[in-house]
């Protein structure tokens, strides 16, 4: 056969092998795409925002490191500019996941490398010790609050793409002001599946209430107490967030919304307005008044209810 009559037979290959290429090119995005996203669907949280933005969405596993990441700050008392510079940055290193891996030996929420001296893997892997990481860095950067975004997050990250966390200051400030309080009940989030099947009710809601927001979050700093469903917050720190309730009181119902699914938790109450994980889809629901504050607790406090 000569070489004219066998060259349509395989330019129809070559192109048979292209568009098969080209499939599973497709496939492999549209993969990554449902694995950060979560897929259509698929449970969200929500924060709305003032001045006709968009919303900002995100999956309840990123929503759970942010409201860790808010905590941190809270804990430490830093001003709600602090909270945005690390959410943008963990935006930009991770978006905002837990990963065990990097560039070189980087891994966790803010990309932290065990060989510069950030602490051991199991030590960057744990959101709390490495929010608190990436604060005692910032806090050192001489008027940081000042500074535009991006260039305080690089004082600390000393990243190849300096310029890269300007793109999430937008949405880390519209995160922040939910997860901080200022927003008032500014995000919201479908209910997504327990992760594991671990309860432990309400201790195990003030253990991690204490451990990221530090043991002035409860009475007497008690993070133990029996298995009882419900855990009521003091809401009377801080100043008034938008609408009714205590900033303070806004960032721990926040918080607990976030953890829901890892928390097992139903039920969130504050300020007149309920959010129920069996409901979640409504959102925030405002309720009447219903005097229901146990001996000694005012019906201001957020309430929490776990399941067992």
């Amino acid at each position: 056969m000569s070489a004219q009559s066998s060259a349509p037979p395989r330019r129809r290959r070559l192109w048979r092998i292209t568009a098969a290429f080209a499939v599973l090119l497709g496939l492999a995005v549209y993969l990554v795409v449902q694995y950060v996203t979560g897929g259509p669907g698929a449970p969200r949280c929500t924060v709305q925002a003032d001045g006709g933005a968009q919303p900002y969405e995100l999956t309840p596993e990123q929503a759970a490191n942010a409201a860790t990441i808010a905590a941190v700050g809270s804990a430490r008392e830093l001003p709600e500019r602090a909270v945005t510079i690390a959410l943008a940055t963990a935006m930009q290193e991770s978006q905002l996941r837990n990963i065990d891996f990097g560039d070189r030996d980087s891994v966790g929420l803010f990309q932290q490398r065990p060989s510069q001296d950030w602490g051991t893997v199991k030590q960057i892997m744990d959101p709390v010790y490495s929010a608190g990481e990436f604060y005692t860095h910032l806090v050192k950067v001489r008027g940081y609050t000042e500074l535009p975004l991006t260039e305080a997050a690089q004082r600390v990250q000393r990243s190849a793409f300096p310029r890269a966390y300007a793109q999430h200051e937008g949405n880390a400030t519209q995160l922040a002001g939910a997860l901080t309080g200022r927003a008032g009940a500014a995000m919201s989030c479908t209910q997504s599946r327990p992760v594991d099947g671990r309860s432990g009710g309400g201790t195990r809601v003030r253990e991690k209430l204490v451990r990221e927001f530090g043991n002035g979050v409860l009475p007497h700093g008690k993070a133990a107490g029996g298995d009882e469903r419900t855990v009521r917050v003091p809401a009377t720190a801080k100043d008034s967030g938008k609408g009714e309730g205590s900033r303070h009181g806004w960032e721990v119902a926040m918080w607990a919304m976030a953890h829901s699914a890892e928390l097992h938790i139903e039920q969130i109450s504050y300020a007149g307005q309920t959010w129920r994980a069996a409901d979640s889809g409504k959102g925030w629901v405002r309720q009447e008044a219903s005097g229901d504050a146990a001996p000694g607790q005012s019906s201001d406090d957020v309430r929490i209810i776990a399941g067992q």
